[in-house]
C-alpha cells in the first residue's frame, strides 16, 4: 500500500485529478494546504483509506490546522460518517463539492429547482451525519443530539419537497416545449463539453453578445440561447448548456436531464473542447459517455478545438487532432478566430433552409 511512485502512469493520473479537485476547492472559496494519495485495490469499506492512512492524514490535519477534508470519491454514508469522526473534522467528497458549487452558481429559477433536488437527493442517506453537525454547531441543553423521531420527520419533509421539486421541473420542461414549438425555423446548434472548454466564450465570438465567462469550473449553469448570423449567409441557433466533468454526481445527471436532453433536440451537436489541455482526450470521452448516459445521440456531433492561441505546435497538434476527430474544426475564441467553425454552420444552415424550403413534399 501507499502513494503512487512519481512519474508512474498512476501518480500522474491521479495528480491531474487532485489538480482538478483543487480548482473545484477554489471555485467554492477553500484554500488546499496538502494533499495525500494512496494506491489501494478496492476502498475500505468503513472508512474508504486504511487505518494507517486514514491516522497519516489525521497528523496532517493538526499540523496544518485543516477545517475540511475533501475526497475526489463519492463517500458512502458510512465512510463520510467514520471519516469525520476519526479525523474530527468536516469531510466532504467531490459529489458534495460540485453540488455546493451549483448552488452558488445557479441564477435561473429552473437551475436553483434541479440543483436543490440534486442537494435534497444526496443528503436523504445521510442525514443522521447532517444532523450531527447542526447538533454541534447549535449545541446546548436539549440539542446535545437529535433523536430518531426529528430525523424520521425531516425525511419524510425532504421527500416531499423531492416530489414537488420532480413536478415543478416536469412543469418547467413542458414550457420549454411550448417555447421551442413556436420559435421560428432556424437550424440549431448546441455547444456541449467539459467544464471550462470555452463554450460560453464561443458563443460570444459567434453572435458578438457578451455573455458571463470566468476562467473557473462551471463559470455558468443556466441555458443560454442566441442567434448568429453568418456573415449574412445564413442563420443558426445557439444554445450554450451547462458543463460536464469527470465523475459528475448522478443526482445532478439526473436533475440537469430536461435541460441537457434540449441538445438532443437540436439539430447539430458542437462538441467544445479545449485543445491546450494535456489530456484533452480523456475530457472528450467524459462528455460522450454523460451523453450516452442522457441518451443524447441524435444529432450529428462537430468537435471544436478552442483556445487553439494557447497550443504550442499547433501544425502537429492538428495532425494528432485529425487522427481522432476528422472533421474537427479549430477555433481560438477569444481572438474571435472561429472562420472554421462559421464554414461549418453555413453549411449546415443552407442544407437546413432546402430541406425547410415552402411547398418541399417529403418523399414517399
Amino acid at each position: 500500500m501507499g502513494a503512487p511512485r512519481r512519474g508512474t502512469p498512476d501518480a500522474i493520473h491521479a495528480d491531474e485529478h487532485l489538480e482538478e479537485l483543487t480548482r473545484l476547492a477554489d471555485t467554492a472559496g477553500a484554500t488546499v494546504v496538502g494533499s495525500l494519495i494512496q494506491r489501494i485495490a478496492s476502498p475500505n469499506p468503513g472508512l474508504y483509506l486504511g487505518s494507517g492512512k486514514v491516522a497519516e492524514l489525521k497528523e496532517r490535519v493538526a499540523e496544518t490546522g485543516t477545517t475540511l477534508v475533501m475526497f475526489d470519491d463519492e463517500l458512502t454514508p458510512v465512510q463520510g460518517k467514520n471519516l469525520e469522526r476519526e479525523l474530527e473534522v468536516r469531510v466532504m467528497d467531490r459529489a458534495e463539492l460540485i453540488l455546493d458549487i451549483f448552488v452558488h452558481r445557479a441564477k435561473s429559477n429552473e437551475a436553483k429547482l434541479q440543483v436543490e433536488l440534486a442537494q435534497l437527493e444526496y443528503l436523504l442517506p445521510r442525514l443522521a451525519r447532517m444532523w450531527v453537525h447542526l447538533s454541534r454547531i447549535r449545541g446546548g441543553i436539549g440539542l446535545r443530539g437529535p433523536g430518531e423521531t426529528q430525523i424520521e420527520t425531516d425525511r419524510r419533509l425532504i421527500r416531499r419537497r423531492i416530489s414537488t421539486l420532480k413536478k415543478k421541473l416536469e412543469r418547467v420542461a413542458r414550457h420549454r416545449d411550448v417555447i421551442r414549438s413556436g420559435r421560428r425555423p432556424v437550424p440549431t446548434a448546441a455547444l456541449v463539453g467539459y467544464t471550462n472548454a470555452g463554450k460560453s466564450s464561443l458563443l460570444t465570438a459567434l453572435t458578438g453578445e457578451r455573455t458571463f465567462v470566468e476562467d473557473r469550473l462551471f463559470a455558468t449553469l443556466d441555458t443560454l440561447t442566441r442567434e448568429a448570423a453568418l456573415n449574412g449567409r445564413g442563420r443558426v441557433r445557439l444554445i450554450d448548456t451547462v458543463g460536464f466533468i469527470r465523475k459528475l454526481p448522478h443526482h445532478l445527471v439526473a436533475s440537469f436531464r430536461a435541460t441537457i436532453e434540449e441538445a438532443g433536440n437540436a439539430d447539430l451537436l458542437l462538441h467544445v473542447i479545449d485543445a491546450s489541455h494535456h489530456d484533452w482526450e480523456e475530457q472528450v470521452e467524459v462528455v460522450d459517455a454523460v451523453l450516452r448516459t442522457l441518451a443524447v445521440d441524435g444529432p450529428p456531433v462537430i468537435h471544436v478545438f478552442n483556445k487553439m492561441d494557447r497550443v504550442p505546435e499547433p501544425d502537429a497538434f492538428r495532425s494528432r487532432m485529425h487522427q481522432r476527430c476528422p472533421e474537427a474544426v479549430c477555433v481560438s475564441a477569444l481572438r474571435r478566430e472561429v472562420a472554421e467553425l462559421e464554414e461549418v454552420l453555413v453549411s449546415r444552415s443552407a442544407a437546413y433552409n432546402e430541406g425547410h424550403a415552402p411547398g418541399r413534399a417529403a418523399a414517399g
